[in-house]
């Protein structure tokens, strides 16, 4: 299931939890679901960040180094 089909499953859950509720099963798949795109959303964030430069004032172009150390 690709990212575009697991937003469209999440939608479906979230419309049918508040018209009829879910089941526990469903409660479940929705909470994966959920953690899959957080994780995919915080995955890009990283690869944009990983990827930043800053040019300074001299001409010089350099790379943030990190502040905390990686989970």
């Amino acid at each position: 299931m690709n990212m575009e089909q697991k937003i469209q499953r999440i939608n479906e859950l979230y419309h049918k939890s508040k018209a009829e509720g879910l089941t526990e099963a469903e409660k479940e798949e929705q909470k994966s679901l959920r953690q899959d795109y957080l994780a995919s959303i915080r995955a890009n964030l990283k690869s944009q960040l990983d990827n930043i430069s800053i040019l300074n004032p001299d001409g010089t172009i350099v790379k943030p180094e990190r502040k905390h150390k990686e989970s």
